[in-house]
């Protein structure tokens, strides 16, 4: 589908100035420029262009209000001195898959001062010695690199989900009677019961593949930021695999899956 009509299939009949959030993933740019994306769109807070065989950024409109940018798995290799000029406060930006090679053209985004999570994994750039030290040392801006900080730290997934659940430990505290007021539930016991069991049931599953020596790795290579072997069963995002003990392919286990 054209950019362009995926636009208007995402409006769903709002108009632009009400949008805060757009996904246009998988769709076709228009020689590989941005296409039916305007600054009507002033609200939009979220986008997300992930393999659209973009090439430039050029038709980028201005929106202040921009946030998060998803460019994943394009063919941009340069220009990104659009983005400080048209989306001033973006605090999150997502180029991995592209065509990114030197310092140099990751230096434009030093006017993104509000810039603190940059992902550049698997671009051509990643492949030059000291290359984290170098990034950090040119945007010190940013917190984040490839979803790890400076001290190999993993990024949580949403600063907004943080506040929030912050917000409701907050608020179980002010409700929260003094202690010993309320008697303990016979159903919480048992489901406290049957989550041990299930812990258990994934230690062996676990224990198993390490004496098998079976190599887990990622297969998800696009996705996953961290490309190791995943540690007790998870890749870089804390996604559990599903194992074989046939062969050592795997993959995400994905929701509602049994």
């Amino acid at each position: 589908m054209e950019m362009k009509k995926r636009i208007n299939l995402e409006l769903r009949n709002r108009a632009p100035e009400k949008v805060t959030e757009l996904v246009l993933d998988n769709c076709r740019s228009s020689n590989g420029e941005i296409e039916g994306l305007n600054d009507s769109f002033k609200e939009l807070q979220f986008l997300s262009m992930a393999n659209v065989e973009l090439t430039s950024l050029a038709k980028l409109p201005t929106l202040s209000k921009l946030r998060k940018l998803e460019l994943s798995d394009n063919v941009i290799s340069g220009g990104l001195e659009v983005l400080a000029e048209r989306c001033p406060n973006l605090t999150y930006l997502n180029l991995s898959g592209n065509k990114i090679k030197d310092l140099g053209t990751v230096e434009a985004l030093q006017n993104l001062k509000n810039l603190k999570s940059l992902d550049l994994f698997n671009c051509e750039i990643t492949n030059l010695e000291d290359y984290r030290d170098s990034i950090f040392e040119l945007l010190q801006q940013i917190t984040y690199l490839d979803g790890f900080d400076q001290e190999d730290n993993e990024a949580p997934d949403s600063e907004d989900d943080d506040d929030e659940g912050d917000e409701d430990d907050d608020d179980d505290e002010n409700e929260a009677g003094p202690p010993g007021e309320y008697e303990e539930d016979d159903d919480e016991d048992d489901g406290a019961s049957d989550l041990g069991e299930g812990e258990e049931e994934e230690e062996v599953g676990l224990s198993y593949l390490m004496k098998e020596e079976i190599q887990v790795k990622c297969v998800n290579s696009a996705k996953c930021r961290k490309q190791r072997e995943a540690p007790m069963g998870f890749c870089g995002y804390g996604k559990q695999f599903w194992y074989s003990s046939q062969s050592t392919e795997n993959s995400h286990l994905s929701e509602g899956d049994e």
